[in-house]
């Protein structure tokens, strides 16, 4: 019986909508969601504390430093906040379930559509932390990782979801040079939430990966952004991971989701349709 669930990184994209949506899922549990002011999950005396306090029947761990570029300017925080954190909540629920989410990054994108089964090469730091992390929680048979990729959705603080970014970017006046040959498989948050909630309900334990049924690059996905706010007089050019001189990017993530797909009730969409049948969501 799950009576108490704690939802770490509730102030984020994912986090938000699993605390919005365990309602439907669990209407007798008690939500537990913590943002950065309600625990600071690096001080590990804390978060035992509170542990022993509030006695959760399950973890779902969404907390992370997730900006690549903050992961590459500082790898220490990274690794403190992406692995020894995930560690410590993962000791002090040996015994009860615990769901970490990581992402599509962990592939070196040379393939595309990724299983479960397929081998990782992650590319940059935050990548890197993931898949260590991943380890960790998937020692113990009771946890489960759920790799997924580009979230979208509405966040607390307006700026997580990748629509977000571009509507920023678009509210600013900037001309956006989006690529055309990197893929991802973008998926609503609220779908991610909805997906995780069942395989809760479900026991399910090891790792599924959980993403949206098109690969997209990112020029089509801004032009799929950019369609949805033309009063913004949105600006984008098609560019090429070719020409850019950053940090290693792997050019396609894109996810197979077959394995979860058999354990849910409701089919994983594509982007361009969810945006369509959703045309009344600030998306």
């Amino acid at each position: 019986m799950l009576n108490k669930i704690w939802i770490t990184g509730a102030g984020g994209l994912i986090g938000n909508y699993l605390a919005q949506t365990a309602h439907r899922f669990l209407p007798q549990a008690t939500i537990l969601p913590l943002t950065r002011k309600d625990l600071d999950l690096t001080d590990f005396t804390a978060v035992r504390r509170a542990f022993q306090a509030q006695k959760p029947d399950l973890i779902i761990h969404c907390a992370a430093l997730s900006q690549s570029p903050e992961c590459e300017a500082n790898p220490a925080l990274a690794r403190r906040l992406n692995v020894q954190v995930t560690a410590e909540l993962a000791q002090l629920a040996a015994a009860i379930p615990f769901f970490f989410y990581s992402t599509d990054l962990v592939f070196d994108g040379r393939q595309g559509n990724y299983d479960e089964h397929a081998s990782v090469n992650p590319l940059g730091v935050y990548a890197q932390t993931k898949v260590e992390a991943e380890k960790i929680v998937l020692s113990n048979p009771r946890h489960t990782v759920i790799r997924t990729s580009l979230n979208g959705g509405v966040s607390p603080t307006g700026d997580r979801g990748f629509n977000e970014k571009l509507r920023v970017a678009f509210q600013a006046g900037k001309t956006l040079d989006l690529f055309t040959d990197e893929f991802r498989s973008p998926i609503p948050a609220e779908v991610t939430a909805e997906a995780t909630w069942e395989l809760v309900l479900q026991k399910k334990t090891g790792r599924y990966h959980v993403s949206g049924s098109e690969r997209l690059s990112r020029f089509q996905m801004g032009q799929l952004v950019a369609a949805r706010w033309p009063q913004l007089n949105p600006n984008i050019v098609p560019g090429s991971l070719k020409n850019y001189a950053g940090a290693p990017r792997p050019p396609d993530t894109s996810l197979n989701c077959a394995k979860v797909q058999q354990l849910l009730s409701f089919r994983l969409p594509r982007l361009s349709q969810w945006l369509d049948d959703h045309a009344d969501i600030l998306f």
